[in-house]
């Protein structure tokens, strides 16, 4: 058995750009930074920033080119891909890519007037004027947030229990 995974979370450098192969199946491509912060031997902080190519196929491909924006952040989980091609002054140039299995769009996204509510239009929803009201579990004090939780169990939290369930 083997294993190519790539998960990333980060921001979009550019607007994807969406395309059709000649058979008219739909590609997405766009770039994602990753930001790391390191401690140099001098102690100051240094951010580096890897890039990737992301490619996206499919009906995937086309929710991505619509809702997502250079700026947006989002979670990619996919393979690594290597592509060669010959370049214009004649040199063989090799890239690491990611082909993208799932694509997520952490943003959140503006409200519209009345969308997502569970309250009556016209009602008013108790402490929705609060930071993070709109979150579930947001008006139960001493209950942490629920996050939303990717394909493949991903939740981003640090508990133990949640790495219980890893198959490895």
């Amino acid at each position: 058995m083997s294993l190519c995974k790539v998960t990333l979370i980060g921001n979009l450098g550019r607007d994807p750009e969406m395309r059709y192969t000649p058979d008219g199946r739909p590609v997405t491509q766009f770039s994602v930074a990753v930001n790391r912060n390191t401690k140099t031997q001098s102690g100051e902080w240094l951010e580096e920033t890897e890039w990737f190519r992301i490619t996206v196929w499919g009906n995937q491909a086309e929710r991505t080119a619509e809702n997502l924006r250079k700026g947006s952040r989002v979670y990619v989980e996919g393979r690594f891909r290597t592509r060669e091609w010959e370049a214009q002054d004649g040199a063989k140039r090799t890239a690491l890519e990611v082909t993208a299995d799932n694509v997520i769009n952490l943003e959140r996204r503006p409200r519209e007037e009345g969308e997502g509510s569970f309250a009556a239009p016209g009602a008013e929803r108790p402490g929705a004027d609060r930071p993070g009201a709109d979150r579930p579990g947001a008006d139960r004090p001493g209950e942490r947030p629920a996050s939303p939780a990717p394909a493949g169990g991903f939740r981003g939290g640090t508990d133990d229990t949640e790495l219980d369930d890893l198959p490895f």
